[in-house]
């Protein structure tokens, strides 16, 4: 938990920072840098995570002016940089849309033993764990940008629907509505695979 001194310290480099000292914005990256390269690890593909947190702070840059000194830099730099992550997925998505289709005999094949195994409630071994995720990570990449972030960060960061809303951006009743739809979408895609 941030104490109100870090608070007060980062409030005053961003007012420094709006005031003309450019250079002290680098105290802040500093400070943050690991932080947010965590945060957008957890959602980017490794190898594109540092180009993206670069990308948070070019934002949190060019909108010091919007920030609210009534909460944290921490806070407010988390919450640009899981919607510059929320932005990587939508140019990813709408770069390259993948069919139903177009998944091989093998991933379907191997969905079905993830699903039998876990029908069974059979022990996953290492292998079977890594085609798990491999194969969550396939269905995923099938759902909106939004449904796919909503997901990640309740199911898979374990924040609650509320923490989730005001990093999206979104209302609590949003998030909500969000991850009924996507659960269900998700478990429609696991059903296509299991049919072919």
């Amino acid at each position: 938990m941030p104490t109100h001194t870090t608070i007060a310290d980062d409030h005053d480099i961003v007012r420094r920072v709006i005031a003309g000292d450019i250079n002290a914005f680098g105290f802040l990256v500093q400070k943050y840098q690991g932080h947010i390269l965590t945060v957008v690890s957890n959602h980017i593909p490794y190898n594109q995570a540092e180009e993206v947190a670069h990308d948070v702070f070019v934002k949190a840059y060019q909108s010091l002016l919007t920030f609210k000194f009534k909460s944290g830099f921490k806070q407010w730099v988390s919450a640009i940089a899981v919607r510059t992550c929320y932005d990587f997925w939508r140019k990813e998505y709408r770069s390259r849309e993948i069919p139903m289709s177009s998944c091989s005999e093998e991933d379907r094949s191997c969905l079905e033993r993830i699903m039998a195994s876990q029908l069974n409630q059979i022990t996953f071994e290492k292998n079977s764990q890594k085609e798990a995720v491999e194969l969550l990570g396939r269905a995923l990449h099938r759902l909106s940008p939004e449904d796919r972030m909503a997901l990640e960060m309740v199911y898979l960061d374990g924040l609650s629907g509320k923490e989730a809303a005001v990093l999206l951006g979104w209302s609590v009743a949003n998030v909500k509505i969000r991850l009924f739809r996507a659960r269900k979408k998700l478990r429609k895609i696991l059903a296509e695979f299991l049919e072919d």
